[in-house]
């Protein structure tokens, strides 16, 4: 909206006060655009530079409380913006409002379903690989499940998966995915156990980025000797979704194909550039969907729930949610500690009432007592929020009951920690993740 603004003669200035999360929409006109959304609705900004001229023609048909113009159209130009989120889950008249856009504005005809796509996807792989040999590094997550369970069905034994174990998994994950993916649904999975060599190259790291980059590296040297082993392979299969294609300008097109060659894996996995010399050519069915398009797709082609409906997990691991130096004896506090939070969900039916739900360990120490004696021990801090993409997200007003028995078993079972505490901060302005 602001560049449309600028573009057509109007003026964007920095605003006196910054809008950033919940606030509430005073509808001015509501046109064709804000039909069925009620004044006063609930909707996300993130904003601190506001619109403060229009461009001649233009009209004003929403604003808030601190943001003069945050609807705004030129009716006979077909022309619209907003200055706030309407396609994340927190706005809450946003669905009312991208639909009377895209059907009744633009008159689009919702045709896509979830059959189609597979059915399309499984014959352009099948016409892309031939009889070659595609490789895939597989998560656990949704994304790279649902790709896997896809291209099983589409090329068989020509898919082969490979799980990098770089022992900052939550607890039991890295056997139950194997298993799961080995044993129920005969998909071959090599399984590469290099949980001391992640380690020992974040040893005494405590910046966050360097973290990041460290473990991104690692991964393409492992990713690198077990790919030159199990190999050869004509293809690389990542889970790229539709924002990582918007978010990311990098493509690498070979000039004598045409075709995109993978020198960087999926965002997501926070691993930096694959070398150069590998040169897999790409598979990437699932890269003109969203997150809740993969879960359809994912639960079309037999993905299991618990993996459809599975928290999001950074790439890193738990390696950034243990701010600071990551040690062993810390991985072991904060996986018992998370295993925690999730059994307690889950035992009260709530998991899936939540985006996120998950322990973070700090780099502090504080003063407690437990029975007779004085400790000096951890503090962990609960992060649940809700959320529809992970764009946005509010912390979760969860039940008193559940934070009471969370926090009273942690202290309880898991050494090292005195203390649990509540991060009621939503994103904006904060993240989901704490590194």
């Amino acid at each position: 909206m602001q560049l449309m603004v600028q573009q057509l003669g109007g003026q964007v200035e920095q605003a006196k006060r910054g809008e950033y999360g919940k606030a509430s929409l005073h509808i001015d006109d509501p046109t064709d655009l804000l039909t069925n959304v009620e004044d006063g609705a609930t909707m996300w900004m993130s904003h601190g530079d506001s619109v403060t001229q229009l461009p001649e023609g233009f009209e004003v048909l929403a604003h808030t409380d601190n943001t003069p113009c945050a609807a705004v159209a030129h009716p006979e130009r077909q022309f619209y913006g907003v200055q706030f989120h309407p396609e994340v889950v927190h706005s809450n008249g946003g669905q009312a409002l991208i639909r009377n856009f895209v059907y009744h504005i633009c008159h689009c005809e919702p045709t896509w379903t979830t059959e189609a796509f597979v059915e399309e996807a499984i014959r352009e792989v099948k016409a892309r690989v031939g009889e070659k040999r595609v490789l895939l590094a597989l998560s656990g997550g949704v994304d790279s499940s649902t790709l896997a369970f896809l291209l099983h069905r589409a090329i068989g034994d020509q898919l082969t998966c490979m799980f990098i174990d770089q022992g900052f998994m939550r607890k039991k994950e890295p056997e139950g995915l194997v298993d799961l993916f080995r044993e129920k649904f005969h998909i071959d999975v090599e399984y590469i156990n290099a949980r001391d060599r992640f380690l020992a190259k974040v040893e005494g790291v405590t910046d966050p980025e360097e973290k990041r980059k460290r473990i991104g590296h690692e991964f393409i040297r492992v990713f690198e000797e077990e790919s030159s082993r199990l190999g050869p392979f004509d293809y690389l299969a990542q889970g790229t979704l539709y924002p990582d294609v918007i978010e990311s300008a990098d493509t690498n097109i070979d000039p004598k194909t045409g075709e995109r060659v993978a020198v960087k894996i999926k965002s997501h996995h926070n691993v930096g550039g694959l070398p150069k010399d590998l040169q897999f050519k790409l598979v990437e069915p699932l890269r003109k969907l969203f997150k809740d398009e993969v879960r359809k797709v994912g639960r079309s082609v037999g993905l299991p729930e618990e993996i459809v409906r599975r928290h999001p997990f950074p790439g890193p691991g738990l390696a950034i949610r243990i701010l600071g130096e990551v040690t062993a004896e810390k991985l072991n506090i904060l996986r018992d500690a998370d295993y925690i939070v999730r059994e307690e969900i889950r035992i009260r039916g709530l998991y899936h009432d939540f985006w996120q739900a998950f322990a973070v360990l700090l780099p502090v120490r504080s003063v407690g007592v437990m029975g007779d004696q004085r400790t000096y021990a951890y503090p962990i801090v609960l992060r649940l929020v809700s959320s529809e993409d992970g764009m946005t997200a509010d912390w979760s007003r969860a039940p008193y009951d559940l934070l009471e028995a969370i926090s009273n078993r942690i202290v309880n079972e898991v050494d090292g920690v005195n203390r649990v505490v509540y991060d009621i901060t939503s994103k904006p302005p904060g993240t989901i993740e704490w590194e």
